[in-house]
């Protein structure tokens, strides 16, 4: 798996919108955020960026409202959008061999079985990033450790 560039721009931009509306409760609700804001904080090329949110609002992870009081919201709670659906919505496949997805990948002879190995490593991603919401990244200490609830 390659992280690239525009998903970790992807996914630091949805953690930013997680924590806006964080007290709210009801997955976009909260303070809407301004994409100046978020290219500004995270230190995004805003042009960059602007795309970015097209991809993720045209997979229903967030919505945008214009106008001067407009930006960007959570389309549901932080706990119900997976880190996977970040990566999925910017760049399609978890797993590329070659540029094609894992499933994709054929080979012959005594080759045959890489096909195995890299769909298990797919699985093994789909795994971690999909039980990894949005809002178990905000409840971590800046150390990575879950912070204590009680």
């Amino acid at each position: 798996m390659y992280v690239s560039a525009r998903s970790d721009y992807a996914l630091r931009a949805m953690l930013a919108v997680a924590a806006a509306s964080a007290g709210d409760g009801e997955g976009g609700a909260g303070e809407l955020v301004k994409a100046a804001s978020l290219a500004e904080v995270q230190g995004i090329p805003l042009s960059f960026l602007q795309g970015i949110l097209l991809d993720l609002r045209r997979a229903g992870l967030l919505h945008s409202h214009r106008g001067a009081e407009g930006g960007y919201a959570l389309t549901r709670p932080a706990a119900d959008i997976t880190v996977g659906d970040v990566l999925r919505a910017v760049g399609g496949s978890l797993t590329t061999v070659r540029g094609l997805p894992a499933e994709r990948a054929g080979y012959h002879g005594v080759a045959a079985g890489l096909t195995d190995v890299w769909l298990a490593v797919h699985g093994a991603i789909a795994t971690v990033v999909d039980s990894t919401s949005l809002a178990d990244l905000l409840t971590r200490d800046p150390s990575g450790h879950a912070r204590s609830t009680s």
